[in-house]
């Protein structure tokens, strides 16, 4: 797969897990090592040595998955951080913007949270300390993998808001990866749906959730998926023809290329059926019907 994200614009990658989004944005930042990886990187005109992040990178991974160390108090680790991207910063001025970049992401009493260990912290409190680490050396590029999985709605919901907040007032760039159309439609203006590995389609938020073409998306809409394959072993033709209800021969023995559909230049598609089949109405549901099921008279 193939895809750019202009200084300060935003891009998702969205698909049930194990369909690659996540995978592609670890592959981006070097985790896992072990990983076979092919192909180019190129950041700002550069290609980032073993995939690695810089101070011109932040990256919110998952709560569950925090790097927050389990022994050191919260302060410390933000004040190492902000010394090691501005070597001008003595001991106690980085502790005291410690306590402002917690205060910037609306942590409770951030003097009294800078002092704590992270077991103490709700998952909430630890993913906005996550947050500020991101945002700590003024990235101009944010990867966030499923930054709100593992927390309660409203707090998922109040952590979008908080990047979103952020990004807005600072004019990072932002490449997602979620399963979650609504995050990815709140937070970005292009959305690749991803299955197998494979990008399926491309369009803006609004055209996704309202005008799919690929009957991935709209499966994924309509919430009536089981589970994708491995990508270790994905079917031959396209990835999704297995569970497509839409299946014609070619879709077995081909697999399309994502290409553009008819009238909207900036949206995509991965599909055989034609581009006329286009949206959730009952127009489009018979033109499908009758290209995957053709009336044997």
């Amino acid at each position: 797969m193939s895809f750019r994200v202009e200084a300060g614009g935003s891009l998702a990658l969205v698909g049930e897990k194990g369909s690659g989004g996540r995978e592609c944005v670890r592959a981006l930042v070097g985790v896992p090592r072990t990983a076979q990886v092919s192909g180019d990187v190129v950041f700002d005109g550069t290609e980032p040595a073993g995939r690695t992040r810089d101070a011109a990178i932040g990256v919110v991974s998952p709560v569950a998955t925090s790097r927050l160390h389990p022994l050191r108090r919260i302060g410390g680790q933000l004040a190492a951080l902000i010394r090691s991207v501005d070597h001008g910063a003595g001991r106690k001025a980085a502790r005291r913007r410690a306590v402002e970049l917690l205060a910037e992401v609306e942590v409770d009493d951030p003097a009294r949270c800078a002092k704590q260990y992270p077991h103490r912290l709700s998952p909430e409190t630890r993913q906005r300390i996550m947050i500020a680490m991101a945002f700590a050396p003024r990235p101009e590029l944010l990867i966030a993998e499923e930054p709100a999985e593992g927390l309660p709605v409203s707090a998922g919901a109040a952590i979008i808001d908080l990047i979103h907040r952020l990004r807005q007032e600072s004019g990072t760039a932002l490449l997602l990866a979620t399963s979650s159309l609504a995050i990815a439609t709140g937070l970005t203006d292009e959305i690749i749906m991803m299955y197998a590995g494979f990008p399926v389609e491309r369009a803006a938020p609004a055209t996704i959730r309202h005008n799919p073409h690929h009957p991935y998306t709209k499966a994924l809409l309509e919430s009536s998926l089981g589970h994708p394959p491995p990508t270790s072993s994905v079917p031959s033709g396209c990835p999704f023809h297995l569970r497509c209800p839409y299946t014609m021969p070619v879709c077995a023995a081909e697999r399309p290329p994502l290409s553009r559909v008819t009238g909207d230049g900036d949206h995509a598609s991965a599909c055989w059926l034609p581009h006329e089949a286009t949206g959730l109405g009952e127009a489009a549901e018979a033109l499908r019907l009758r290209f995957s099921r053709p009336d044997p008279a």
